[in-house]
């Protein structure tokens, strides 16, 4: 069985050690802070011997180095990202694999925040790690990509089991939870996971990770194809529909 040790780090980031005890690797998605990624690796007794990277921003890769430095670990980036990546010893994209032990993750494309972001889904674990691309009730900025494009990596990660938790990397839900309200009022499904979300907040605890199937009928950016959000947004277009939300969502 992977253990998933989630920990806060800089101002709103999540890091992640997936770790397998049968062959004792350990994974770091993503490396926001590389002195914390190292601390709780320490404190769990676990070894890091890879990272896998979802993007280039540096609140993902920018502790590369120095992991790599302390552990000799090895570094998976996205293709499309590699360039602006420290340390990549190999590079992925749609249809590609990674391995945990005997675990296999898939890689998805989910370019739009970046150009060549990327997720891992582990589905014999139920689980993904998914960078900027999808939050609860929410998705990352569109940095650098378009809107069909974005649209498009939406379509996969909604496509992955119900079951699967969804792991993002920061803890932006009570903002998205009043965006998503705005977007979609009559909603009441969403209604009532906006109050768990303020329950969570008020006790300080995180809304990450998440489960899939809750946010295929509450997050209005992974149901723009929904005709009712078509009509309030995008004159009866899913494209049109998604750009419109993400464009009011950047000055909500």
């Amino acid at each position: 069985m992977l253990h998933v040790h989630q920990f806060a780090c800089l101002s709103d980031n999540y890091g992640f050690l997936l770790h397998d005890p049968a062959s004792g690797e350990t994974v770091c998605i993503d490396t926001p802070d590389a002195d914390a990624c190292l601390r709780e690796a320490a404190a769990k007794g676990w070894q890091i011997t890879q990272v896998w990277n979802t993007h280039w921003h540096p609140d993902h890769a920018g502790g590369n180095e120095a992991v790599k430095a302390a552990t000799g670990c090895t570094i998976t980036a996205p293709a499309g990202d590699a360039a602006k990546i420290a340390g990549v010893d190999r590079t992925v994209d749609q249809g590609s694999t990674v391995t945990i032990g005997g675990r296999v993750a898939q890689v998805i494309n989910v370019g739009g925040h970046t150009m060549g972001h990327v997720a891992y889904h582990l589905p014999e674990a139920e689980l993904a790690f998914v960078g900027d691309a999808l939050f609860a009730l929410g998705c990352g900025r569109m940095f650098e990509g378009t809107a069909p494009q974005f649209w498009e990596s939406l379509l996969r990660l909604r496509a992955l089991p119900p079951q699967t938790m969804i792991h993002c990397a920061h803890e932006y839900t009570a903002s998205n939870a009043r965006f998503a309200l705005h977007a979609d009022s009559d909603n009441l499904e969403l209604a009532a996971y906006a109050q768990d979300i303020d329950r969570a907040r008020s006790q300080d605890l995180p809304t990450v990770p998440f489960k899939l199937e809750r946010e295929l009928v509450t997050n209005p950016f992974l149901r723009a194809d929904d005709p009712t959000l078509q009509v309030r947004w995008g004159n009866g277009d899913a494209t049109e529909t998604f750009a419109a939300m993400r464009e009011a969502k950047n000055s909500f």
